[in-house]
């Protein structure tokens, strides 16, 4: 059966590089004559972004993607079962890294659909975390993406625990990371799709994309953030970082706190913020 694959793998690359005026000599050239298939209509640029973020994958190291370690949305193995929900319910993830003593002791991972079921099958409500956590795998930070995913498919797992060369937790990555280097941001139920530039979801706490002017936003907050180097609200918050943020980060300008809800290889989407003192929307004045 492998041998079977591995020929159809062999003659499909062999049919794409017959399109190919020379033979490509290294990842550039695979790329450039990729580029040029697609704009003489062989392929969609969709097509063409996945086999670039799949060369992409071959090439990228975990720690390339991961989610840092300050970034982790972790459970104690200590913590009531209270916060254990709130956790759950305010971060929206379905995996959870459970620590000890401290945040380089991870002693498993907890999933949020076992936490759930206890308290919607069980009566009663005393919860040992122990019973319920599930074993951590370990990867290095130096590990290729192609590798990790291969092993993640092989064994089932959808979450990985990053450590640096002295063993510490670096931070962590799930296969929904490593996907997205090929198919491109992938969108949940938490994920927004608003035409809105700025939304009102409850106290204190607005959505807001990221190509808002920082001149609108300056206005409906009632704020004065800086807008001489950069015109909107994404471009001031991918400077703060000075990279590409991923989903997930955070950051604080002045008196907000900016969090990446969606953001795609090459800029940010869209941004949830938080204020620390009480805002009116505009609108509510009417």
């Amino acid at each position: 059966m492998t041998d079977s694959r591995t020929g159809l793998r062999r003659g499909w690359l062999q049919r794409l590089l017959q399109q190919f005026s020379d033979e490509p000599q290294d990842r550039e050239d695979v790329l450039d004559e990729l580029r040029e298939a697609s704009e003489r209509g062989l392929f969609d640029a969709d097509s063409f972004e996945m086999l670039e973020g799949v060369l992409a994958v071959g090439e990228l190291k975990v720690r390339d993607i991961m989610i840092a370690r300050s970034m982790m949305v972790v459970v104690g193995r200590d913590d009531e079962p209270k916060e254990l929900l709130s956790a759950v319910v305010e971060s929206g993830h379905s995996r959870f890294p459970v620590t000890g003593e401290d945040r380089d002791e991870i002693v498993g991972i907890l999933l949020a659909k076992d936490l759930l079921r206890h308290f919607v099958e069980s009566t009663d409500q005393d919860f040992d975390i122990r019973e319920f956590v599930r074993p951590a795998v370990f990867v290095p930070e130096s590990k290729r993406l192609n590798v990790l995913l291969r092993e993640f498919r092989k064994n089932h797992n959808h979450m990985a625990i990053v450590v640096d060369e002295y063993g510490g937790v670096a931070g962590l990555v799930t296969i929904e990371d490593v996907i997205e280097q090929i198919v491109g941001d992938i969108a949940d139920e938490h994920d927004t799709d608003d035409d809105q530039p700025i939304r009102h979801d409850r106290e204190r706490e607005f959505t807001v994309q990221a190509l808002t002017r920082i001149e609108d936003f300056n206005e409906y907050f009632g704020a004065t953030l800086a807008d001489d180097d950069y015109d909107t609200v994404g471009g001031l918050v991918a400077q703060a970082f000075g990279r590409v943020p991923r989903r997930g980060d955070v950051v604080r300008i002045g008196e907000f706190e900016f969090r990446v809800v969606r953001a795609s290889r090459r800029r940010i989407e869209s941004l949830r913020v938080l204020t620390a003192r009480d805002v009116k929307p505009p609108a509510a004045d009417d």
